[in-house]
């Protein structure tokens, strides 16, 4: 058994309908892919379910429930997992994450695997408070673009995070749309060959 974590709406329920609540427990096959009706999906932290939410089940004015997860399990590179058993035992404060963590989670991701000086010392920058601007993020996702550098996930990741920290500084762009690229940055970044604590780095971002 392993406890895990599970968002739902404010009516106690997920896509397609599924209900949950204090001591509701459901059953799948462990059929196909983690995405599909085979699994019940959950988080291995609360801050992931924030922090991925945007990417994933996308559901809005949630709550998060502790929850036990049983049977058969599948991981999704550290970014979510499936159980073939899952049961809602309580709701739980939801963790609070400004616009600023968020951009922090998809700096530090990126971090983790893309190397490039340029647009490292840009997120080093960014990271200590000494440049915040909109151009010099942007300055930074060219850099992480060029094909000449490191094409794939990790500069993938790289460029997504700079645009993240432009959205933010950027009022014409909403909040949601930072917080989903952010998760996109978190998602590239595990989508590369490097083996990254997604959960460390959550917990450091929530330090800006």
């Amino acid at each position: 058994m392993t406890t895990c974590y599970k968002l739902t709406n404010q009516d106690n329920k997920t896509f397609g309908g599924c209900k949950w609540g204090e001591g509701v427990t459901h059953e799948t096959s462990g059929e196909g892919g983690l995405c599909g009706p085979g699994w019940l999906h959950a988080y291995s932290n609360p801050l992931l379910a924030v922090f991925l939410n945007p990417i994933h089940a996308k559901i809005k004015n949630h709550k998060l429930w502790e929850c036990i997860g049983d049977g058969r399990c599948l991981d999704d590179r550290g970014l979510k997992c499936g159980f073939t058993r899952l049961t809602t035992v309580k709701e739980i404060s939801l963790p609070e994450v400004t616009t600023e963590q968020r951009v922090a989670f998809a700096i530090l991701c990126a971090k983790e695997v893309y190397k490039d000086p340029e647009w490292s010392a840009w997120a080093n920058e960014w990271l200590s408070g000494k440049d915040r601007t909109r151009e010099s993020a942007r300055a930074a996702a060219r850099a992480a673009a060029r094909e000449d550098l490191s094409p794939g996930a990790a500069a993938d990741a790289a460029e997504r995070s700079a645009w993240t920290a432009v959205g933010a500084a950027d009022a014409v762009v909403w909040a949601a749309e930072v917080s989903a690229w952010a998760a996109r940055a978190a998602d590239l970044a595990a989508n590369s060959e490097a083996d990254i604590d997604l959960v460390r780095i959550a917990k450091k971002a929530m330090e800006y």
